[in-house]
């Protein structure tokens, strides 16, 4: 197993002002960032060996066995209020598939934060803000599987996708890290310039789904269905329905097809 070092990972990172933290074992690397927000003086990168306690979307759980995964947080201050950090994980989804790209991984975006690979979870984003006066930090994890381990999929409950399944020779996790993070954290700059717009042509180029007819369930348990046809200034997903385009700002894409 190739060990997580914070050396390795600044040194593929090459941002020096960037604190590479890892541990061994957490609950979670976000609600280990959340918890000191305000008392880090600068940005922060913590990756962890072993995740217990991970969050997704809605309170899923994302566990990360010791050595399968790169899960790592990075928290960082921002220049922005909170309402305008709307789609901010839809950028950052777009950094980390142009780094899994750039290492020779044909990745794919699934809206809004799953990372895809052959049509399967390769992993995911969460995006968590907090204010305290006019202070606004933004903690970004990211989960990649890199190694499969029995029943794999099923704890997760969706196909999913492990690195070592699809890509040899196996990429070391500490270059992954660092070339995920320097990717995200250029994608934050950027946002913070010009929002979700300066994303929002790559990431239909990305999107696996886009132009395809799709199955969304929303959060009450309804289902609607239409054609991908990109986001919304907020984020939220665009679809092509019989009686017009319709704004999906929260829910979970559960079929697609050939439109």
């Amino acid at each position: 197993m190739d060990a997580l070092d914070p050396q390795a990972i600044a040194a593929r990172l090459g941002l020096p002002r960037v604190l590479v933290e890892v541990t061994a074992r957490c609950d979670s690397t976000n609600a280990r960032l959340l918890a000191r927000a305000f008392r880090a003086e600068r940005t922060v990168l913590l990756a962890a060996e072993e995740q217990t306690a991970g969050r997704g979307r809605r309170g899923r759980r994302w566990r990360s066995a010791p050595g399968a995964g790169a899960t790592f947080s990075i928290l960082r201050r921002m220049r922005c209020a909170p309402a305008a950090l709307a789609g901010l994980s839809l950028a950052v989804g777009v950094a980390a598939v142009r780094a899994l790209r750039a290492l020779g991984v044909p990745a794919a975006l699934k809206w809004p934060n799953d990372l895809l690979l052959a049509e399967a979870k390769l992993g995911g984003i969460l995006v968590e803000t907090r204010q305290q006066g006019r202070e606004v930090v933004a903690v970004v994890g990211i989960g990649i599987n890199c190694r499969s381990a029995p029943a794999f999929g099923a704890r997760l409950r969706r196909r999913a996708v492990a690195l070592d399944q699809i890509v040899q020779p196996a990429i070391e996790r500490n270059a992954l890290i660092g070339a995920v993070a320097r990717e995200a954290l250029a994608a934050l700059e950027a946002f913070e310039r010009e929002g979700l717009a300066a994303f929002a042509e790559d990431w239909s180029a990305l999107h696996a789904h886009e132009g395809r007819r799709l199955r969304v369930r929303l959060a009450d348990g309804r289902v609607v269905s239409g054609i991908a046809a990109g986001l919304a200034q907020d984020g939220a997903l665009r679809l092509r329905t019989r009686s017009g385009t319709r704004e999906i700002s929260g829910g979970r894409i559960v079929a697609a097809s050939a439109a």
